[in-house]
């Protein structure tokens, strides 16, 4: 269990020359993947030099790439109900990928 910013998303990082700085936070306790998962959901710009020190400072479990989609899943399935549209399909796919992973 990690303390997790909760929503992640490229809008709640501010960059500055040497750091970036987490805006916004509803954080809670959680799989630290999770923020992760968040990130390349949504995208973010710089998103090597994130995990790199992700990885620096405390190394993923191996196979945290696999299990990307199972974190992503609850988040897609809130924007399915709140926005419709292709999120619907983007679930299952995501839910489809989560079971291939287990």
């Amino acid at each position: 269990m990690a303390l997790i910013h909760g929503d992640l998303w490229a809008g709640n990082v501010l960059w500055t020359e040497r750091d970036a700085h987490l805006v916004d936070p509803a954080a809670h306790g959680g799989h630290r993947e999770t923020d992760l998962a968040m990130l390349t959901l949504f995208g973010l710009p710089h998103l090597d030099r994130v995990l790199a020190a992700y990885d620096e400072a405390a190394p993923l479990a191996p196979g945290w790439r696999e299990r990307t989609a199972l974190h992503q899943l609850h988040p897609v399935l809130v924007h399915a109900v709140l926005f419709g549209g292709s999120y619907g399909a983007q679930a299952g796919q995501l839910a489809r990928q989560a079971l291939r992973a287990g």
